[in-house]
């Protein structure tokens, strides 16, 4: 029996204290805006701008890059110009999901880039995702 109460006073009522969930978020976010430059691959080019959705990677994403000077990398690791084909197969023997990022810097003349991307497509590439820098408006 309740003594002169009300019906709805039963129990404790408990509230979230929410300070603790915002300084762990506040934590995390610094913690993410510290190490996301730093996750980075490649080499660094001078990437055409276009107006594109933008694509997810993978921490395990192959970039293959080719910079001004013509030379060609796999993520930062430089290739001979013939052994593309032979290294992307080599990495991707044992892989179920074969998807490349091609970079390429925007002096570099377009036969390089589609010699590249034959390449990549010869070596059984099945997703070849082109990186750019967003178009400024």
């Amino acid at each position: 029996m309740s003594m002169g109460g009300n019906d709805d006073d039963r129990g404790m009522m408990a509230q979230i204290n929410v300070t603790p969930l915002v300084d762990v978020m506040l934590v995390l976010l610094v913690i993410f805006m510290v190490t996301a430059p730093m996750m980075q691959q490649g080499v660094q080019v001078n990437l055409p701008k276009a107006d594109t959705k933008g694509m997810s990677a993978q921490e395990d994403t192959v970039i293959v890059t080719v910079d001004i000077n013509g030379h060609t990398y796999i993520n930062k690791d430089q290739v001979p110009s013939g052994d593309l084909r032979s290294k992307l197969s080599e990495i991707f023997a044992s892989r179920t999901k074969k998807e490349v990022f091609l970079k390429a810097d925007s002096t570099v003349p377009y036969g390089e880039v589609v010699r590249a991307m034959a390449e990549i497509k010869g070596a059984g590439i099945e997703r070849l995702g082109m990186v750019t820098e967003p178009a400024k408006k």
